[in-house]
């Protein structure tokens, strides 16, 4: 047997070996566990749900329609809870421990307004008011980018940071917090930073060009 373990090495004695592995460091034998991340819908082909998706996508520059299901899986468990909430009394410790964290987690991403910190608010948020504070779409509405779809793009290449974070995921939850500091990378060419490949060839073609006009002078 070649590789990992010396060539002499026989059944007990390699069972015995990937023994001790396991023992100082159990997490490379842990199995990993993934967690559902969004649901589809019941009815596939109904049409007036389409519709909606589709104006959805087109509205907030969306990848696929994976997207819009990812946050109505969030958003039914959100609901799930605060539901949950609702159904005990006013003064129960899990009610107000549970619920009063809800709501600051909503209203610090800015999802939930702050004149509305009541858990009978919870149960009517919608989809869009997730939508609204992705990364892509505060590009957008600050100017940044020409487009929903041009800030995508600028997005998954790079050139927009938060803070002093580059981040180059369009479904970025933005804070309250930090929606001030949403501005253009340092090291891109849109904020200072080198220029891209194609402006650089023509810079240089240009300065190739003023050298030969001063040699035709001379």
């Amino acid at each position: 047997m070649t590789g990992r373990f010396p060539v002499e090495v026989s059944g007990p004695q390699l069972f015995q070996t990937l023994h001790e592995k396991l023992a100082l460091n159990p997490r490379h034998f842990t199995p990993r566990t993934h967690s559902k991340t969004y649901s589809v819908p019941k009815r596939p082909y109904e049409s007036a749900r389409l519709d909606a998706e589709l104006k959805l996508a087109g509205e907030y520059g969306l990848k696929n329609k994976h997207e819009i299901y990812r946050i109505g899986f969030q958003l039914s468990k959100i609901r799930r809870a605060a539901r949950d909430l609702l159904t005990r009394d006013e003064k129960d410790e899990k009610r107000l421990f549970e619920g009063n964290a809800l709501i600051r987690r909503l209203v610090r991403v800015g999802i939930l307004p702050e004149d509305k910190m009541k858990l009978d608010y919870v149960l009517s948020l919608k989809i869009e008011d997730f939508l609204e504070r992705r990364l892509q779409t505060q590009v957008f509405k600050l100017g940044l980018a020409k487009s929903i779809h041009h800030a995508r793009v600028l997005i998954t290449q790079r050139h927009i940071a938060v803070g002093k974070q580059i981040v180059n995921i369009p479904s970025f939850m933005v804070r309250l917090d930090s929606q001030k500091h949403i501005d253009f990378a340092p090291t891109s060419p849109y904020g200072g930073g080198r220029p891209g490949r194609n402006k650089r060839k023509s810079q240089a073609s240009a300065g190739g060009d003023a050298e030969e006009g001063e040699e035709d002078d001379e």
